[in-house]
């Protein structure tokens, strides 16, 4: 009798082993999947670089936008991209304004930490505008 205990002990063992492993494999499938569907669809900082346009920077110089317009080519139609420029942070870029079938921009700063582009009112350094998903 003991040694059938020690079988079933044995079997449950490996059972709930094996069980733990497939959970961590899904979770790390799961976590990978997510990541990459955010990084194909909705990473901003992924975006071509494209041609300068111009630069604003902010009355009290924190921030500068600069923007920048690509051409993808025949297929597709120009868009604007628009940059955030930490001034005081080593000059770390975050993209805060990608539009599609834009070839210009005008940038108005409200004031230090509110921007306007073409028309969308951006609060820096929190908001973006994403033609996708806005």
């Amino acid at each position: 009798m003991d040694s059938d205990r020690a079988i079933k002990d044995e079997k449950k063992r490996i059972l709930k082993g094996t069980l733990t492993i497939l959970f961590i494999v899904g979770l790390i499938v799961a976590v990978v999947a997510v990541y990459g569907i955010y990084w194909l669809f909705y990473d901003l900082d992924r975006l071509p670089q494209g041609d300068f346009l111009t630069e604003e920077t902010s009355p009290n110089g924190t921030y500068t936008v600069k923007a920048y317009v690509t051409d993808e080519g025949a297929t597709v139609s120009y868009a604007v991209r628009g940059e955030l420029i930490f001034n005081e942070k080593d000059d770390k870029v975050k993209t805060i304004y990608w539009s599609y079938r834009e070839e210009s921009v005008d940038i108005t700063w409200k004031d230090d930490d509110t921007v306007i582009i073409n028309g969308h009112t951006l609060d820096v350094p929190e908001d973006t505008f994403d033609f996708r998903h806005d």
